[in-house]
């Protein structure tokens, strides 16, 4: 038998040792490839992509692609890494035998390459099972008129064959050098080193406790353009602290719970505690990296779905269709706009409520150099308030209200006057500020009735022209605005649900982008956990067979490996979930807009996932474990 030979034979007679090193480069090479499918499928490459929108959605799916293939390079190099610390007693036998180093070097190198090969090809083939699902997927997220359609990916399939026999030959090249590190001695006896007894010091379990809290602090404080600045030193602190977390204050915690004796000796909790500090301590910088990789992916997706419900929010709360002529618009100008509208509502059968309010528009001398202001009659400001479902108002005699717009329309300079003069002499005092989108695009203060009329003469006015839809769905509604916009190629003109419909085709691309890239960081983050925990696998056989022995019944063993496995599975990801909950609502202080449903959504879906994740994961270990016991 060739050197080749023995190498090939130990891939293949040894697949329980070398399976979950091929499936987690499987599932790299299967999402580059799916990726790849939809990122160069025909309809995403032809005109859809030569517009300003599509030229930025096709680069972003580049940078991703590069993204996911630098993260794969170093989510296989970590799970080589594990793999052959899980081997090195074996390479010590054969050295003893009389391999050499060298020898230990190629065959580290020609079983990366045989696995690589393989995992490149199963990835390959696997990624085309799963290719019209993931077109099935990205048709419903992007907003586009054509079907993904299956086709046969070449560019994708010669992409992905040759950017992963290349990462491959790199790695193969790079761990077997780590291998030579190691002495004879340390690799037949490093599994049986003691670990001697993990400590913390207080100075930096105190420091974790600081940074985090003051990190935590001014993420919740802080609000609008101060989130930006505050960003990343916030950021900086959180990830210093997060990694102090799992090195000292985590074995600081265990080591006072070990302390107290009545929990301590009841039933089954001196052997998690016995061991839990040494695999807090051990487990600590693979923790903080699933801590720091499911919290971008978090953040990721929260961010991009955030500023997509941000900037369409208050726009689906606006009328159908607005018509708000300029200045130098003429009345021939304005009567055929008017017209054309009728006729395309009447072909598209849209039934719509008509209003043509008019706002007074003022210069004061009062204004300290701002140069206008509009009013509206509290009367008017209310019936137009009751057709798009706002709350009305009511205003002392005496007093107005400034109305802004809603923060996802955009922002505008807001008139700072507190009192609004009447031809009588007498003064309205503004008294409060309530956001609305009843009159769009401009900020504008409310009075009374009969103030408005002691008004002085109007510099001029605005007109608006406002449909809105009765009981129309929302594509009877952007086919009529898309016609309404070829026709007319007019701004004045404003057709919500079409609005809505560019900005989603816009945004959706980066939203799977993200929703992509942020799926593979989660189960990545998983993985990473499932191969710390098969690590010592062989470790906890010998542990819980000697143990048994002493009268451990199947019962408490499956309790004990549960909160094991429990705490090694949800500890990191408990840490993500707060950092990405704090994320999430600074988020809500830049944008001023409520994002707790979407942020519990997103993050629930995640924590969901884990769970079944843990589910499996915890079923098969156990099972490996009962199957060396008894």
């Amino acid at each position: 038998m060739t050197f080749r030979q023995f190498a090939f034979n130990n891939v293949i007679r040894n697949k329980r040792l070398y399976i979950a090193y091929f499936l987690s480069s499987l599932f790299m090479v299967m999402v580059f490839f799916t990726f790849n499918i939809f990122a160069h499928h025909p309809v995403l490459t032809g005109d859809i992509m030569e517009s300003g929108p599509g030229q930025n959605a096709s680069f972003g799916m580049d940078v991703a692609a590069v993204i996911i293939y630098i993260f794969s390079f170093f989510f296989v190099l970590y799970s080589m890494g594990a793999f052959l610390k899980s081997r090195k007693k074996e390479f010590g036998l054969l050295m003893l035998q009389g391999i050499s180093t060298w020898q230990i070097r190629l065959l580290v190198f020609l079983e990366n390459i045989i696995i690589g090969f393989l995992a490149t090809v199963g990835g390959i083939l696997v990624g085309l099972l799963f290719a019209k699902v993931i077109l099935l997927i990205a048709e419903n997220i992007l907003v586009i008129e054509e079907s993904l359609y299956f086709y046969i990916p070449w560019q994708a399939v010669v992409m992905t064959f040759i950017s992963f026999t290349a990462l491959f030959l790199f790695i193969s090249f790079f761990i077997s050098i780590v291998v030579k590190k190691h002495k004879l001695i340390d690799l037949i006896k490093g599994d049986k080193k003691s670990k001697g007894e993990p400590k913390a010091s207080k100075f930096l379990t105190a420091v974790a406790v600081i940074l985090l809290g003051s990190g935590y602090i001014t993420a919740f404080i802080v609000e609008g353009e101060a989130v930006i600045i505050a960003m990343l030193p916030v950021i900086i602190v959180v990830v210093i602290g997060t990694y102090f977390l799992f090195t000292q204050l985590s074995v600081f915690i265990i080591r006072k719970l070990k302390s107290k004796q009545s929990l301590f000796w009841k039933k089954t909790n001196m052997l998690l505690f016995s061991d839990l500090a040494y695999r807090m301590k051990d487990n600590a910088r693979t923790f903080f990296m699933v801590a720091i990789i499911s919290t971008v992916a978090f953040s990721a997706i929260g961010t991009l779905f955030g500023f997509n419900n941000f900037i369409t929010h208050g726009l689906r709360d606006a009328y159908s269709f607005t018509y708000t002529p300029h200045g130098e618009t003429t009345e021939e100008e304005i009567e055929e706009t008017l017209a054309y509208v009728e006729t395309v509502l009447a072909e598209g059968q849209i039934e719509t409520i008509n209003k043509q309010p008019l706002l007074h528009f003022y210069e004061f001398e009062e204004m300290d150099n701002r140069s206008s202001i509009f009013i509206t009659p509290e009367s008017q400001y209310n019936d137009m308030a009751q057709l798009l479902g706002y709350d009305t108002v009511r205003v002392a005699k005496d007093e107005a209200l400034l109305a802004t717009l809603d923060v996802a329309m955009g922002g505008y300079d807001i008139p700072d006057m507190d009192e609004i003069p009447l031809e009588t002499g007498e003064e309205l005092t503004v008294t409060d500020t309530l956001q609305s989108g009843v009159f769009p695009d401009i900020v504008y203060y409310i009075v009374p009735d009969d103030a408005f009329d002691k008004l002085p003469e109007p510099t001029s006015q605005e007109r608006f022209y406002v449909w809105h839809a009765v009981d129309a769905d929302h594509d009877t509604l952007v086919e009529a605005g898309k016609i309404m916009r070829n026709h007319l190629d007019t701004y004045e003109l404003q057709p919500n649900d079409f609005t809505i419909y560019e900005v989603s085709a816009i945004y959706s691309p980066i939203l799977f982008i993200g929703l992509f890239i942020g799926i593979v960081f989660f189960v990545s983050a998983g993985s990473f956990l499932y191969f710390r925990l098969y690590s010592d696998l062989e470790e906890d056989k010998q542990k819980f067979r000697a143990i048994t022995k002493l009268g451990l019944s199947e019962k408490e063993l499956k309790k004990v490996l549960t909160r094991q496995t429990a705490i090694l599975f949800f500890t990191p990801i408990a840490v993500a979930l707060i950092h990405g909950a704090v994320a999430l609502n600074a988020l809500s202080n830049a944008f001023q807009h409520d994002l707790f449903l979407l942020s519990a959504t997103i993050l629930g879906i995640f924590f969901t996932i884990q769970v079944i994740y843990f589910i499996i994961v915890r079923y098969f270990y156990i099972k490996q474990i009962k199957q060396a016991v008894f």
